[in-house]
Parts: structure tokens; C-alpha cells; sequence
């Protein structure tokens, strides 16, 4: 029998292949929100890092990561985001990075498997984002780095917010959580994680996405 999770991830891989083409064309909306992002993870990782990314998409930022780490691993629960992802790989001709099809909860890596673990605009995405924070801990390095950047619902305008629930119930949004940036962040340093970066990268003045990048203990 299915478990809940699993029922969950068959629902929500089916919405992101619906969604992966028109994804795939979608531009950045703050490109020099991104470019600081990207910047601030490259600073943060070492030249040798082998890196897990988990909601990779089409696999955009691993292939601009890929050239200044080890080794970078992008997974998507959606089988035609990372069909895309493989074919940009090819069309980059990038060799030290790797697409394949599995969700969250980073089960097919052994403990202690990677230098970093990222997650881009996932963390509202997931339903119980305790046992993400759990699976994050466990193929991390001692010392090893967790780095997010994720929109934070509960801050954007009450339109919107009002108006994603019904666009859930019509099929037109992935399940979607509520938190602010401190809420947040206060989950992370509960699951044992040292915090060592939080910030806002976006351009505009009001912000929600929020940046952080956390520590795994040394010793655990």
C-alpha cells in the first residue's frame, strides 16, 4: 500500500511534468537576485564539493554551480524536469554533473555522502519539511553546509495568498506551505543545523524569498 508521502509524491510529480515545458521557458524574474545568490553559494562552497541539489528543475543553477565545484548531483521528483536538465547537461557538455529522478527525502545516498545540500525554491513545496531537514542531516558531511533559498508565503500580499488555495483546488498550484522567514529559519537551527548566513538577495525592496545557509555539527 502507498504510504501518504508516496501518494503525495505521485500527485505532485504528475503537476511538475505538466508544468516542465512551459517551466523550461520561463524567464528569471530577478535576474540580479539570482546572480547574488548564485555568487554567495560559490563563495561558500570549495572547489572540491561534491553537492547534492534536491528540486533541481531543468537543472539551470547545477549546470552554473557545476564549474566551480567536485561534483554536483541534481534530483527532481519530476521525471520531465530532469529530462530537460540532462538534455541542457548535454548541450553545455558539463561532465561532473549528474540528473536523476527521486524526491526529497534523499534516499538512495549512504550517510555522510555529500560537502552541501541545496534547495531552491522547495522548501514551501514540501509537506513536512521536519523530515527533509532530518534526510539533509543524514548524507551531509560533519561540517557539511545546507543552503536555501525559499519564498516565504506567509509574507507576500493577502491577494495572493488568498487566491493559491483556490488555484490548488482547480489544479493550477503545487500543495504550497505557509511560513515567514523567521519561522523558517527557526525550523533549521531546531534540527541541529548552526546558521552562518541569512539574507535577502532580491532586488526589489520587499523581498520573501530568504536565503540561509546552515551548519551541520562538527560532531554529532
Amino acid at each position: 500500500m502507498p504510504t501518504t508521502a508516496d501518494s503525495h509524491a505521485i500527485r505532485e510529480a504528475a503537476f511538475w511534468n505538466r508544468a516542465a515545458p512551459s517551466y523550461a521557458k520561463a524567464r528569471i524574474k530577478d535576474l540580479p537576485g539570482y546572480e547574488r545568490t548564485l555568487a554567495r553559494t560559490r563563495e561558500l562552497l570549495d572547489r572540491s564539493a561534491t553537492v547534492l541539489e534536491i528540486g533541481c528543475g531543468t537543472g539551470s543553477t547545477a549546470l552554473r554551480l557545476a564549474p566551480s565545484i567536485g561534483h554536483i548531483t541534481g534530483t527532481d521528483i519530476s521525471s520531465e524536469m530532469i529530462s530537460l536538465a540532462q538534455a541542457r547537461q548535454a548541450a553545455a557538455g558539463c561532465t561532473n554533473a549528474t540528473f536523476t529522478v527521486t524526491d526529497e527525502r534523499c534516499e538512495p545516498w549512504p550517510d555522510q555522502q555529500f560537502d552541501a545540500v541545496l534547495a531552491f525554491n522547495l522548501l514551501h513545496l514540501i509537506p513536512d519539511r521536519p523530515a527533509l531537514f532530518q534526510s539533509v542531516g543524514r548524507v551531509l558531511k560533519p561540517g557539511g553546509l545546507f543552503i536555501t533559498k525559499t519564498p516565504c508565503l506567509s509574507e507576500m500580499n493577502a491577494v495572493i495568498r488568498l487566491a493559491i488555495p483556490l488555484m490548488r483546488l482547480i489544479g493550477k498550484a503545487p500543495y504550497l506551505s505557509f511560513f515567514t522567514a523567521d519561522d523558517l529559519a527557526s525550523e533549521v537551527a531546531d534540527r541541529g543545523f548552526s546558521i552562518i548566513d541569512k539574507a535577502r538577495h532580491g532586488s526589489g525592496q520587499n523581498d520573501v524569498r530568504i536565503f540561509i545557509a546552515a551548519r551541520k555539527a562538527e560532531h554529532s
